[in-house]
């Protein structure tokens, strides 16, 4: 008779789990974690595999180690947002934290239209399909009960069509960061698709952008651009955001004005 070993209990990854933890607002900056002989008791593991945890979290500027004191939580402009590990910890795990949110949206808000514009400068016909492609993606998408087309969510359609315009840019900084962050974009584009109303009117912001990318019209691009964001801000309670993120010198013709309020109400208004 064959006597069956007890199976082995699956412990969760300790970084992980306490990234979590930051992430979501448990511990905020400037709090301490739980002590590493607490943190062992928890997880049922040895002091070694506790410290190498918190030498990951050190790793990517989430924590600072302390001598005397313990592990403290870094100030949000600490972490390495552009690592991948981070920037997956921060699309599965930031939803609850507006704080992550109002920061991930105010990076898009600041280069988006610039990034807008470059495209309609520079794209393809490889990447005007990609764009293309992806928000025909959404549409499709709506149309179903379960927002899926093809295999995708109406959000991952949604995430898509920004990286693909990022890619547009012909520039390999900006395409390098539509990468990495992809999964910060994610967040806040799952956050923002919502209400039925409110996707309609955010497709036809969506569409906008991809004509005026087609037509090779950079300013109506980043125009278009500001006019999704204005929509995501709303649905997410950040549109007084808009008018206070500085854009990046030298985008527009126009001093810089693209965040005043006269043109914002133009935008609405077109």
């Amino acid at each position: 008779m064959t006597v069956s070993s007890p199976k082995r209990r699956i412990r969760p990854d300790i970084a992980d789990a306490l990234a979590e933890s930051i992430f979501n607002g448990d511990y905020s900056p400037g709090d301490f974690l739980p002590r590493e002989v607490d943190l062992c008791e928890r997880f049922e593991v040895s002091r070694s595999t506790v410290r190498s945890a918190l030498q990951t979290l050190v790793a990517t500027g989430l924590i600072t180690r302390i001598s005397g004191q313990g592990s403290r939580v870094q100030p949000l402009e600490k972490w390495h947002l552009l690592d991948p590990r981070v920037s997956g910890w921060l699309a599965s795990y930031a939803k609850p934290n507006p704080a992550i949110q109002r920061e991930v949206f105010s990076f898009r808000a600041a280069v988006e239209p610039y990034v807008a514009r470059l495209a309609a400068e520079h794209a393809t016909a490889v990447d005007l399909l990609a764009i293309e492609t992806a928000y025909e993606g959404m549409i499709k998408a709506l149309e179903n009960e379960d927002r899926c087309y093809a295999g995708k969510t109406h959000d991952e359609y949604d995430v898509a069509f920004h990286e693909a315009i990022f890619t547009a840019s012909h520039n390999l900084v900006w395409a390098q960061i539509s990468h990495v962050l992809k999964p910060a974009i994610a967040l806040v584009v799952e956050r923002s698709n919502q209400s039925a109303k409110r996707l309609s009117d955010s497709m036809e912001r969506h569409r906008r952008v991809m004509e005026a990318i087609r037509l090779r019209q950079p300013q109506a691009a980043a125009e278009a651009a500001l006019a999704v964001l204005q929509r995501t801000g709303q649905d997410l309670g950040l549109e007084g955001l808009l008018r206070h993120i500085p854009a990046i010198e030298t985008t527009f013709d126009c001093n810089n004005d693209l965040y005043n309020n006269d043109l914002v109400t133009r935008v609405q208004e077109g």
